[in-house]
């Protein structure tokens, strides 16, 4: 199937009408990721890839409607469909191309310009990709794409600065050590989850509150033991969670389970804590939250954070939007020319035909020996008097007459 502008659609749902508890009804790990991916044909879906982050679930590509789209999630996930499309967002055409543009480049971010939702495209799309689900368009779009959200972090301060979930739960923490008496690099912090954000969150605690006193909780031990040994901190396997609950004072929940992690049992009766929890769905339980002397932090309240840092970040806006435009237009520029790909390949072979025909051998200016090279000339003019006046039958007969002029 030939894939266009006016097809392509995104649907999902994100933070700006959700909250992290609905937000994790939809979120899509790894293995259901791989799932989906397997049966999407089922569902009437061509090419597309699932973005699915603390602050969104969405399905950009190609598909019988729309809502093929959401009962393909739903088909793996704890949410229903009815409840997903109530919340959801459906655009299609140049809107959607437009909302993944804002969405690389951070626009669309819980906090303006986290630029990790970049390398989370990335890593959705090398899936899909290797499960046959991007095609031509989608391979030139997000190359596009990917380009213009490069371009806003080189050329613009939208990513400046220290501002991100990550940063937000170290700021939280510094605030906390506050209310506790003691200096930042006095807490005693357990991590756990040693993926991607809680390496970046690991790192940001130890640049900004100078502490060490850190150790390290993950399923895979060895993931956790090559961090803790490449900055100095310690790790503990899995099973020994309550006992690196008890000893610390903050508790940093970064991973990437469809139940909750920390549980009433790890953190009942050992005093109080601050719990925060970068996770979508939630890993901690509600009972765990409500305990006395717990104080309870979701990306939702890190993302409220505001600094100097956002308000440069706002001014920024303008700038980027500009770029994406340029790359915007570069794109339009080629499907329309992918559109005209017919016209200009039946040309050639007209005007071949013609330089063959036995009636026109006798005349000067086609009876060359190559054609080839002059064929090429009129294609190319055929191609930039379309892409300028969109009007190619007209073209049509003006390249034939510049053929055999």
């Amino acid at each position: 199937m030939r894939q266009s502008t006016e097809e392509f659609i995104v649907t999902g749902i994100n933070y700006k009408k959700t909250d992290a508890v609905v937000r994790g009804q939809f979120a899509i790990n790894n293995e259901q990721y791989n799932t989906l991916l397997a049966s999407a044909t089922r569902f009437g879906v061509s090419d597309m890839f699932i973005v699915s982050t603390c602050n969104r679930t969405e399905v950009y590509g190609f598909a019988t409607s729309p809502r093929s789209f959401i009962e393909l999630i739903c088909s793996v996930c704890e949410g229903d469909a009815v409840t997903f499309e109530s919340m959801a967002y459906i655009k299609k055409g140049e809107p959607a191309v437009m909302h993944l543009y804002q969405v690389a480049a951070g626009l669309d971010s819980q906090i303006l310009g986290d630029y990790e939702i970049l390398g989370q495209i990335k890593n959705a799309v090398k899936q899909a990709k290797n499960a046959g689900y991007i095609g031509q368009f989608m391979e030139r779009l997000l190359n596009s794409v990917l380009q213009a959200s490069k371009a806003v972090k080189t050329n613009t301060a939208l990513s400046g600065g220290t501002v991100s979930v990550s940063f937000a739960a170290v700021q939280c923490m510094k605030e906390y050590a506050g209310q506790m008496g003691i200096e930042p690099s006095g807490l005693k912090v357990a991590l756990i989850g040693t993926g991607k954000i809680g390496r970046v969150t690991c790192r940001n605690v130890i640049d900004y509150l100078h502490t060490r006193s850190i150790t390290l909780v993950n399923r895979t031990e060895a993931t956790a033991q090559a961090l803790a040994a490449e900055l100095h901190i310690e790790s503990t396997p899995f099973e020994n969670l309550t006992n690196a609950v008890t000893d610390a004072n903050v508790i940093l929940v970064s991973t990437n389970a469809g139940k909750a992690i920390l549980t009433e049992k790890h953190v009942a009766g050992k005093g109080a804590k601050l719990i925060i929890d970068i996770s979508v769905p939630c890993n901690v339980s509600a009972e765990a939250q409500a305990m006395p002397g717990i104080t309870f932090v979701n990306v939702d309240q890190l993302a409220k954070i505001k600094d100097e840092t956002l308000q440069k970040r706002s001014a920024e806006i303008p700038k980027a939007l500009a770029i994406i435009e340029e790359n915007l237009n570069e794109f339009y520029e080629w499907c329309d020319m992918r559109r005209h790909v017919p016209v200009i390949r039946d040309m050639k072979h007209k005007l071949l035909a013609i330089h063959f025909q036995p009636v026109h051998r006798n005349t000067t200016n086609i009876s060359e020996a190559k054609p080839e090279e002059k064929v090429q000339k009129v294609l190319n003019n055929l191609a930039m008097n379309i892409r300028n006046g969109n009007t190619p039958g007209c073209f049509y007969i003006q390249a034939i007459n510049e053929y055999i002029a």
